[in-house]
């Protein structure tokens, strides 16, 4: 006997089947339809496959991309990628530090050696091989050492417009740190391709690709990869392909924060819990960072370089663009970045013509420039030649770029303005909050020498608001009064805080230096050993935590941390001039001027090592040496109260 349909089960099936329907239909939006939610590689367990796995597919693109700066933005240093000139010997002399600086190569290898001259002799060299170079040539090479892991700027820029050597960005007018210039994330995260980064450190890194890659403007691949070999394809030139970010469906907000990532070069403020590898393209940037700049009235056409995205957006031509977006066509505007470039094709090959025509999409070219006829001949009527004029930036020397704010030239007596500090901005996020925006203002004063101002600012806005926790609020407070020194604030505020559960190594150091610089060492030793536990790749925290151990008669334990920070990196004279005082408390006088010796072999001028050293030959017997050692310190540093007492007790 037959059973009677179930009605109940049949209208299951049904729904199932308009279920399926409709994502079937979800899964194929059009354009229009894009949201950074839809992109399935936003997903943490998505992971980055490398250039060549996507040259494996799309090799045409590969082929002109690799010859784009972004593809030769990062590489090792070898005679190919040096855009450099090596045909007779440069040397640049820096007069603030009194030394010479020059590039050389012995066979495959690179190397920039520092020496100083007293009369015609050498009296101090160093040579450093170089591992890196960043840069594509267009405008500048800089060079970096790999010592273990550990990445260091080394003094030295090839400057390709002007065709000579000097020292790089920062280092000059008596601001070299030599070859102390720590190479963070969060500069290798633009220079490169995503690296693999030790945490909490400062600049230990475990793997080092070479050059920007596909996935930092499409997110990671490796989805998109197994969908395609698995032959789940996507019709894109009807449907968007949800497995990989092509910046060109995204909203035009979108497009923008894939480019600003890195073209906006300011003062980067992360959001409680990220990091810099945390944004992915086709997320909303804000969500991760909010990107600051100074403000200065009468000086706005001064910029940096890496300010594309700032300066594009300042143009009236953008913000019409913008104004003119419909509701139902989000995804675009009429102008982005990528109306006038092609990611994947130089600027070198790419012509003229196509940054006109772009603007010939808006302007009627033959009407609306109202110019002299025969300038506008003798300028080929270019756009952009007139209306985007190159300049020098404000941070880099012997380069000019294209300024980006699309405008009427500015008339010369224009730019004679005062310049004048008014405050710092958000360009990425119009509704940046108050807390944020005081953090802002602590790493403007700390990363570019801001006025003392700066700080003032600061604690207007460090106050406690919704969302902000009481770990936070802590973290940022103690950051203030450490750039005030004001060591005894943090001694009151760190009683809040249970130093075994203090999340922040930052925190737990500045803590424990408040600790040493208000005599109470042992207290500090504690705080320095939390440092320590929660970045133990970072070599200032280890050296204060030896050097603290020796000063607390701990002595033998603390040259064992120092020399574990030697094994990761050798080339650390703060450490060694610590284990060289440790042998001397342990009254091995031959060691401990060794390590001094050691150290000033990489710095001569190390104040410390100079000094303990003169105070060895001192306790040795040998005041005359002492006093030869203190002398020349004064040559270097006229000011040095604490050298012209000891020569007046010697």
């Amino acid at each position: 006997m037959k059973r009677a349909p179930n009605i109940y089960t049949l209208g299951i099936l049904l729904l199932m089947a308009v279920v399926l329907l409709c994502n079937m239909f979800c899964n194929s939006k059009s354009t229009a339809e894009a949201t950074p939610n839809t992109y399935l590689n936003h997903n943490d367990s998505v992971k980055y496959v490398g250039i060549e796995t996507c040259r494996s597919c799309h090799n045409d693109i590969y082929k002109t991309f690799i010859q784009t700066g972004m593809g030769q933005s990062f590489d090792l240093a070898t005679r190919a990628k040096s855009a450099a000139d090596f045909s007779s010997k440069h040397v640049v002399y820096d007069k603030f530090n009194d030394m010479y600086y020059t590039p050389s190569w012995k066979g495959d290898n690179m190397y920039i050696t520092e020496f100083r001259l007293q009369g015609k002799d050498t009296i101090h060299k160093r040579e450093e091989k170089v591992d890196y170079i960043v840069g594509s040539g267009q405008h500048t090479n800089s060079h970096i050492m790999n010592v273990d892991g550990y990445l260091y700027q080394l003094p030295l820029t090839w400057y390709a417009q002007k065709r000579k050597w000097d020292l790089p960005p920062g280092f000059e007018n008596g601001q070299n740190v030599r070859f102390d210039r720590a190479i963070g994330f969060e500069c290798m995260s633009c220079h490169n391709a995503l690296p693999q980064f030790e945490e909490n450190s400062t600049n230990k890194f475990n793997t080092i690709p070479q050059g920007i890659d596909c996935e930092r403007c499409h997110g990671p691949g490796e989805l998109h990869v197994k969908e395609k070999l698995a032959g789940n394809l996507v019709d894109t030139s009807k449907y968007i392909d949800y497995t990989i970010v092509n910046p060109k469906k995204l909203v035009w907000e979108r497009q923008i924060d894939v480019c600003q990532r890195c073209h906006l070069q300011g003062n980067a403020v992360l959001k409680p819990g990220k990091s810099f590898k945390d944004f992915r393209p086709g997320m909303d940037l804000s969500t991760v960072v909010d990107i600051y700049m100074p403000k200065f009235k009468g000086k706005e056409d001064e910029f940096i370089m890496a300010s594309h995205a700032q300066r594009l957006q300042m143009s009236k031509c953008f913000l019409s663009a913008k104004s003119s977006v419909s509701a139902t066509q989000t995804h675009t505007s009429k102008l982005t970045c990528i109306t006038c470039h092609n990611p994947h094709v130089s600027i070198k090959v790419t012509g003229k013509q196509v940054f006109n025509n772009a603007c010939g999409s808006c302007h009627d070219i033959k009407t609306a420039c109202t110019e002299k006829l025969s300038l506008r001949t003798a300028k080929n009527d270019n756009c952009w030649g007139c209306h985007m004029p190159k300049s020098g930036t404000i941070d880099i020397p012997h380069v000019t770029v294209t300024d980006h704010w699309i405008r009427i030239p500015v008339k010369q007596q224009q730019k004679k303005a005062l310049k004048e500090f008014a405050g710092i901005y958000c360009i990425n996020n119009s509704e940046s909050d108050v807390f944020t925006r005081g953090k802002a203002y602590l790493s403007y004063y700390e990363k570019f020498a801001g006025e003392t101002s700066s700080l003032d600012s600061a604690r207007s806005y460090l106050k406690n608001e919704k969302g902000i926790t009481e770990t936070d609020l802590l973290d940022v407070r103690i950051h203030f009064f450490y750039l005030r020194q004001d060591y005894t604030s943090i001694v009151q505020l760190s009683r809040n805080i249970d130093v075994n559960i203090c999340p922040n190594a930052w925190t737990s150091y500045r803590v424990g230096q408040a600790y040493q610089n208000t005599g109470v060492p042992q207290t500090a030793e504690i705080w320095y050993k939390r440092a320590v536990q929660l970045a133990p790749s970072n070599l200032d925290f280890i050296n204060k935590l030896g050097s603290i151990q020796i000063e607390l008669d701990n002595t033998a334990s603390g040259i064992n941390i120092l020399t574990s920070s030697l094994q990761r990196n050798p080339k650390q004279p703060v450490a060694l001039t610590n284990i060289g005082f440790g042998y001397l408390k342990q009254g091995n006088t031959k060691l401990a001027m060794k390590y001094y010796d050691d150290a000033l072999l990489l710095n001569p001028d190390f104040e410390q090592a100079l000094l303990n050293k003169a105070g060895l030959y001192n306790y040795l017997g040998n005041a005359q040496q002492a006093k030869i050692i203190l002398k020349k310190m004064l040559t270097r540093n006229p000011e040095n109260v604490q050298v012209k007492q000891l020569l007046e007790q010697l």
